[in-house]
């Protein structure tokens, strides 16, 4: 068998689908890429058994057939290239000899068939949905999942379609944030969970892209296509808690802020916290909000007054300066709205604008207990 193919485009391809190994893999095989060859197209897949991404390629081929690569080998090799046409021959002795403009690089390939086959989705439902609209669904959400393993349903985004709009939520317990868009909705209602990984790598192709993408997915799988990748993963299995219940509706106390103001404030504020629990306290009275921050143990504190638009009674809430750090910086509006009711109950945070009317962000964190 023997094909040519354009160097650059096919360091491209694999250096996305190197997105999916793993450093340490139970399977040999899982190290590899699987080329498969048919006339004039190669698909190369990487796989995790629990991820799979596949991209097409264009290449010169009358030939058919499948192998598999060593991963890591072919990206250090590809990366030293310019761009120039690469011929891959492989021949009996399970060998690839790749000839370029400088010289010949021969390999040792794995059988192709010994590469885990690609998930089928049977039974699928289908939905579609812009690359931008779910690049930002991924990241505004992704930051605020769980790592429990006793909790699998938290270590993933929760993705809901309906009639009315189209749903992402996640949560670790302390903090939660929902992301909506009512210009995407679905005929019948969908709920799965997305794992993490996968949703990562998405994130990273995405992010650059302006397409649509197809999605299809059934109780345990889901597959994403677009361009010329399709990714295909094992959903978490599990029902996900009732995150409505605890976002509080009632809340009268609302601080309007400049949202870069206040991040660097709680940054700079929370070196001096305890290192255990990094409490930070907001003591809000009038127009100003003073923040501040208190280590007993090494007699380290501070405090930063800022200018604010209040509307409510005074109170003082403490939360964790590194959940409150992140909600902040994943978001980008200049102003943000902190919505407070009780010192014990959840505070929620909102940008003030946002890139489109038909987008909402809902970002909630717990309070801590202050320290007398």
């Amino acid at each position: 068998m023997k094909f040519i193919v354009s160097s650059s485009l096919l360091l491209k391809n694999i250096q996305v689908l190197g997105g999916i190994l793993n450093t340490n893999n139970t399977l040999p095989i899982l190290d590899y890429f699987l080329f498969e060859v048919s006339e004039n197209l190669l698909n190369i897949t990487a796989s995790d058994l629990e991820t799979t991404l596949s991209a097409n390629i264009k290449i010169d081929s009358s030939d058919t057939g499948s192998l598999a690569v060593p991963a890591k080998l072919l990206i250090d090799t590809l990366k030293t290239f310019p761009e120039q046409p690469l011929t891959f021959n492989i021949s009996e002795n399970n060998t690839i000899e790749i000839s370029s403009n400088h010289g010949k690089y021969s390999l040792a390939y794995a059988k192709g068939d010994e590469f885990p086959k690609t998930l089928a989705i049977s039974d699928a439902s289908n939905s579609t949905i812009s690359s931008q609209v779910l690049y930002q669904a991924i990241n505004t959400t992704i930051f605020a999942s769980g790592n429990d393993d006793l909790r699998p349903v938290m270590s993933g985004v929760f993705f809901q379609f309906s009639n009315e709009n189209s749903t992402f939520v996640a949560t670790d317990a302390h903090k939660l944030v929902r992301y909506v868009r009512t210009d995407y909705t679905s005929e019948k209602l969908v709920e799965f969970i997305m794992p993490k990984k996968p949703l990562t790598v998405l994130k990273g192709i995405l992010m650059s892209e302006d397409i649509d993408v197809d999605i299809e997915y059934n109780e345990s799988n889901a597959k994403f296509t677009f361009s010329n990748l399709s990714l295909t993963c094992r959903l978490i299995d599990g029902k996900y808690p009732n995150y409505e219940a605890v976002i509080p509706k009632e809340n009268p106390n609302v601080l309007t802020i400049d949202r870069g103001l206040f991040l660097n404030s709680a940054k700079r504020v929370s070196i001096f916290s305890n290192k255990t629990t990094h409490q930070i306290r907001l003591k809000i009275t009038g127009n100003e909000l003073i923040i501040s921050a208190e280590d007993l143990d090494y007699s380290n504190k501070a405090e930063e007054r800022l200018s604010c638009n209040y509307n409510g009674d005074d109170i003082q809430i403490g939360f964790n300066s590194r959940f409150l750090v992140e909600m902040l910086s994943n978001l980008s509006s200049d102003e943000v709205k902190l919505e407070l009711s009780l010192p014990n109950r959840a505070g929620i945070l909102t940008p003030t604008k946002l890139g489109s009317d038909s987008e909402q962000i809902t970002m909630l964190v717990m309070p801590v207990m202050l320290n007398s």
